[in-house]
């Protein structure tokens, strides 16, 4: 006699299972092994993987790949180098509107007198487009170094540098260009020819 113990919350009942064995007979063995049982063995399968037939859409759809992939490979590149530039101008855009929010005490006065002069130099610059161009951005810049004076000098100190620097590219570049290059022969005078000369 067999006794199965109750499970808590699943609800199992204990219950008595009786076996009938002849226990004064002595029968024939009849065992089977796992393997020999149907239950426990599986068929081994005879499976193999075919792949489907290429249909015109995917075909299509591999062309199209193989020719915009050069351009979206350069379109991503571009996306790389222009993206952190984007962000600084929107960023400066929006320190320029929260400072245009709250500005100090005397900036639209010294941004009109700034304006002024560059109307001014318009107004001056009378003729060429050469002088349009260098009258008001120089009035302006006049102006704005009146009222800014250290902001100016560092601008000029760094314009004046970079001035500096592409004038002297410009004497190296025409220097090599104007110079003469040497001769690879030398004709080399032995000792006693000199002596005699």
């Amino acid at each position: 006699m067999f006794k199965m113990p109750a499970q808590g919350p699943v609800g199992v009942m204990m219950a008595v299972v009786f076996a009938a064995t002849p226990s004064d007979e002595k029968s024939p063995s009849n065992d089977l092994s796992l393997e020999e049982l149907s239950l426990y063995t599986t068929p081994q399968p005879k499976l193999r993987y075919l792949e489907p037939p290429v249909g015109s859409l995917e075909l299509g759809v591999t062309t199209v790949r193989h020719a915009t992939q050069p351009y979206l490979s350069w379109g991503q590149g571009v996306y790389g180098k222009v993206k952190p530039q984007v962000d600084s101008a929107v960023q400066m855009g929006t320190d320029g509107y929260v400072y245009l929010q709250n500005p100090p005490p005397e900036f639209y006065p010294r941004a009109g007198v700034i304006g002024f002069a560059g109307i001014l130099g318009l107004f001056l610059a009378r003729g060429s487009r050469w002088k349009k161009l260098v009258y008001p951005s120089g009035l302006m810049a006049i102006g704005a170094s009146v009222y800014y004076p250290q902001k100016a000098s560092e601008i000029a100190k760094a314009t004046g540098d970079g001035i500096y620097d592409w004038a002297l590219q410009a004497y190296v570049t025409m220097e090599q260009l104007v110079k003469p290059k040497p001769s690879k022969e030398k004709v080399q005078t032995s000792p006693k020819e000199e002596t005699k000369a």
